[in-house]
């Protein structure tokens, strides 16, 4: 079976990992600061914060860009349910503006119509690994004061070119954070994991802590136990739990793959391009199926590809999306469909009261999407067993 997506390991993730086994820290130690430094340096941003997951790192990120109960977040439909989910975490009300039909990424035209009063931030999701237009999207939520925060789970190692410079996701300006998953079907793996970027020392400062049970050693930062007795004076076994975190810390294991796994990004990437470069010219011609477009403000050079998501007109083709996967899959191709709208989920309709129609690109999209396989690690055998399943089923369909 090719799947839809899986992670590529190699003698030297497998190398990095023993060694680690083989060294003083399991947990959280040396690996994780030096994977931080070399993925902040990687992007582009100032700090990174190694997290467990991409979902944490979202959650760091609208805690600590202090959102709560009387707070909105918009986000876009099309994209995993954490990107909502950030918002109900603390207590924000999630909501949502529908998406860009060729890019399949949020609209500044239609953030800029849902923008309601209490909107004070903005998850800008850079789905398939297709950057978001990050500075049409934080033009419109910083003129009305709201923090920007780019969700790059898709997008490791993607990049945008301003003025004859490359800039990556998560070292652009117009993002206040960024967020990125390294769970095994991304372009990179620490089994699973995540990172969250920042220029801001405070944005950076106050996720730290709130990863780790929101606990701090920093001797600058202690505001005491509020006693004069000897046993409540600080020393050198003192922390301060300061406010509510989490256990959302990350460990030396999981960064070792990450450093070897962000030693071969580029390679991964590279893999992924010559795959979609595969598929696009193969489907073409298939006058049902349309291949992913390209905004015109992003190089297709640049895009890092996590998910080749196609659209096909199942109604015209007289098959079902169910039967086109289930028949794919006999033939040993493993589809799937990215995403459904969230607010179309069943907790989203009954807590927020959100009906069909919210958001109709993203609806009339998510109709005919089908995800097919593409990671780094697939052959030119299995390149070749998917157009040729793909196109034999589009063939017969419409014969």
């Amino acid at each position: 079976m090719i799947p839809y997506g899986r992670q590529q390991i190699e003698q030297p993730d497998i190398d990095a990992v023993i060694a680690t086994l083989k060294s003083d820290w399991l947990t959280s130690g040396p690996c994780v600061e030096e994977f931080e430094r070399q993925f902040a340096d990687f992007v582009g941003a100032r700090y990174a914060v190694a997290v467990n997951s991409g979902t944490a790192a979202l959650h760091l990120a609208t805690m600590a860009a202090g959102l709560g109960p009387d707070d909105r977040l918009i986000t876009s439909p099309i994209t995993f349910l954490a990107s909502a989910n950030c918002a109900t975490y603390v207590g924000a009300t999630p909501d949502f503006a529908d998406v860009n039909r060729a890019s399949r990424n949020l609209c500044p035209k239609a953030l800029e119509a849902n923008w309601l009063p209490d909107t004070k931030a903005v998850v800008a999701v850079d789905f398939a690994g297709q950057p978001c237009d990050i500075q049409g999207i934080s033009e419109v939520a910083r003129r009305r004061g709201a923090i920007v925060i780019e969700d790059a789970c898709h997008g490791i190692g993607s990049a945008t070119s301003q003025n004859g410079q490359v800039i990556r996701s998560g070292g652009s300006e117009w993002a206040d954070i960024t967020t990125f998953s390294f769970h095994p079907v991304k372009t990179m793996t620490t089994g699973e994991g995540g990172m969250l970027v920042t220029n801001s020392d405070a944005l950076a400062s106050k996720a730290r802590i709130l990863r780790n049970h929101g606990m701090t050693r920093d001797t600058n930062s202690f505001v005491g136990l509020g006693s004069e007795e000897q046993a409540f004076q600080p020393g050198p076994w003192y922390y301060e739990m300061q406010e509510l975190g989490f256990n959302y810390r990350i460990n030396d294991l999981q960064c070792a793959l990450g450093l070897s796994q962000l030693s071969r990004l580029p390679q991964f990437i590279r893999r992924r391009q010559e795959i979609v470069a595969i598929y696009n010219e193969a489907f073409q011609d298939i006058e049902f199926l349309q291949t992913p477009a390209i905004s015109p403000n992003v190089e297709p050079e640049l895009v890092s590809w996590h998910l080749y998501s196609v659209e096909i007109d199942f109604d015209s083709i007289g098959i079902s999306r169910n039967e086109f996967m289930i028949n794919l899959r006999e033939k040993g191709i493993g589809t799937q469909v990215h995403y459904i709208p969230v607010y179309l989920q069943p907790y989203y309709r009954q807590q927020y009261g959100y009906l069909p129609g919210k958001c109709p690109e993203a609806e009339a999209y998510f109709c005919r999407a089908l995800s097919l396989p593409l990671y780094s690690a697939m052959t030119d055998n299995d390149v070749r067993t998917v157009v040729n399943g793909v196109t034999d089923m589009c063939e017969k369909a419409n014969s």
